[in-house]
Parts: C-alpha cells; structure tokens; sequence
C-alpha cells in the first residue's frame, strides 16, 4: 500500500511536470526562426505569399500562439501528437517506430556502464595502494575528460575500418534477410561500437563515485564491528562496504539514464542508429517542428520515468527511508 501510495503521488506530480514541459518547449518552438510553411514552399518550388499563406492556414500555423497550443496540448491528452510535414506520416508512429532502437541503445549502454563502473570501481577501492588500482583510476579520467564525438570516430577507424572487427553503422546489416537468432547476433554486432562509446563515459562517472564510497564506507563505525566479529575480509567489502557504498550510485545512476536519453543523438548520428535522437537531429534540420515537439515530450517523459523507478529502487534498497513520506 505504501509503494502504491508513492507511485500514485509521483505519476501525479509527473503529470504536472509533463505539463510544464509541454508548455514551455511549445513557446520556445514557436520563438524559434524560421517558418516551416516557406521552408515547404521553397522546397515546392512555389515559394510565393499566396502558396505559403495556404500552407499556414492549411497546417493552423495562421492561429493565434494560445490556440495552436490548445490544440496541441489537448491533443496529447488523446495521444495525438499531430502530423510531420516532411516525413508525411503522423508524430506518434514516427516516434514509436524509432524508440525501440534507442531503449535498445541506451539500455544496453546503462546496464554496461553500471556494470563495469562498480567492478572497476570496486577493484580500485580494494587496491587502493597498488600500481593496478592508480590505473583504473587513470583510465577512468581518461574516458571522463575524452569528448564523445573523438571517440566515436576513433572507434570506427580502429574497429571498423582498420581491423574490419566491427559495423561502422546501421543496426543490422541491409539485405542480409536475417531471422531469429541469427538476426539477434547481427543487430548485437551492430550494437558493440554505440553502446560501448555511449556507456565509457557513465563507466568513468560510475567508477569514481564506487571507489569514493567504498573507501568512505570503510571508515564507518559498522566496518570497524564487522573486523572485530573476525568477518573475512571479502565478506566486509560485499556485505558492507559495497552494499552501503551503492546507495549514492544508485542516486546517480537515475540522473545518468535520463542524460544518456540526450547523449544518443550524437552517438546514433555518428554510427547511423534509427532511434529518435538520430529522428531528432533530422526534425531539426528540416524546421519539423511538431515531430520536435513529440520528441522532446517522449524523452522527457523517459526522463521522469527513470526518476521514479530510481526512487523506488532506493527505497527497497535502504530500509531505513521506507516508512518516509512520498
């Protein structure tokens, strides 16, 4: 009853936000220069004030601001995002036709970069003055401080144009007709390169927080009993030291899924991913302002739903805040 009092007030309070957000990206869209109807008209090749006012009035861009927002807003409450222009397809199958690809990315991505940020984070802690464990932590500044720009393209050189290892691109390899679980290989194959240049960051990010709190949780007074009790030391580090020093990287891993959401356009537009953050970066090019308006709502609704299940993975993993107020 508790948690389905809490995932009651949060989903009410996101639908607040979601409003808000709708709201302010709307306004800001419409601020934006450019106009989409001379945009379409040029490209007609009939770019005269008689053509581009029919297409004004044609797609409501003629209305006041306040109504084409009301039209919009209301729209969504029916799960009607409107019509893109250029792709001559409705918003929501644009949207739900390229999610798949980017949960696929960013979920692989996250879980990677949470994996190996604790493992190598809690290999550091425990070699703390060791050569091996200095290491890590250099390698971890490394991918922290390279741009992820550089090191997508250094990964397509190496990987895939250098020692042919890897696709350079796409999700799956066109024509090849694939099925089961010979398509699954395929599509993981094409994966390897975006989700490991995506989640080196978060692995960098992951590995400094673990370290700092083990290393932070070894001095608490709940350590020092645990020695006392003659606890073997491998048990300490799993039982205590670990288990205690994941409740701030479980804070932070819920911020970093919803950033991770916004670091796939660049990855999806270097290796040619079909998700929406690849979709996003050709609705901007193209002036498509409401398949824009569809995807910021999506992310930002991903975001939200990040921060709830991470509130709720914080509460089963302390006890101590589960009586705590929603």
């Amino acid at each position: 009853m508790l948690y389905a009092r809490l995932i009651i007030s949060r989903l009410l309070k996101a639908a607040i936000v979601l409003l808000l957000i709708v709201v302010f990206n709307f306004v800001l869209i419409q601020l934006a220069p450019g106009d989409p109807a001379a945009i379409l008209a040029g490209e007609a090749g009939a770019a005269d004030e008689a053509f581009i006012a029919q297409l004004r009035e044609q797609f409501g861009l003629d209305q006041p601001m306040y109504v084409q927002l009301w039209h919009y807003v209301s729209g969504i409450l029916t799960l009607d995002f409107g019509y893109s222009y250029r792709q001559q397809m409705p918003v929501l199958d644009l949207i739900l036709d390229r999610l798949p690809a980017t949960l696929l990315l960013t979920g692989t991505a996250f879980v990677l970069s949470l994996v190996l940020g604790i493992l190598a984070g809690s290999m550091a802690a425990m070699r703390v003055k060791k050569a091996s464990g200095s290491l890590i932590m250099a390698l971890a500044l490394l991918f922290y401080a390279t741009p992820l720009f550089w090191v997508a393209l250094m990964a397509v050189v190496l990987f895939s144009v250098y020692l042919d290892w890897l696709p350079a691109y796409g999700m799956f390899t066109v024509g090849a007709n694939l099925e089961g679980l010979a398509y699954a290989l395929d599509v993981a194959k094409h994966l390897v390169l975006p989700a490991t240049t995506l989640g080196l960051f978060f692995i960098a990010i992951y590995t400094r927080m673990t370290r700092a709190s083990m290393l932070d949780a070894a001095q608490q007074d709940f350590v020092k009993t645990a020695k006392a009790k003659g606890l073997a030391p491998r048990v300490i580090q799993r039982r205590h030291i670990l288990r205690n020093a994941l409740l701030p990287i479980i804070t932070l891993a819920g911020l970093q899924a919803g950033q991770m959401v916004g670091g796939a356009i660049l990855t999806e537009t270097v290796f040619a991913w079909p998700g929406i953050g690849r979709l996003m970066y050709e609705a901007l090019m193209q002036r498509d302002y409401n398949l824009l308006l569809g995807i910021f709502f999506f992310s930002a609704a991903l975001v939200i739903l990040f921060n709830i299940a991470t509130d709720l993975v914080y509460r089963l993993a302390d006890p101590r805040i589960k009586g705590a107020a929603a």
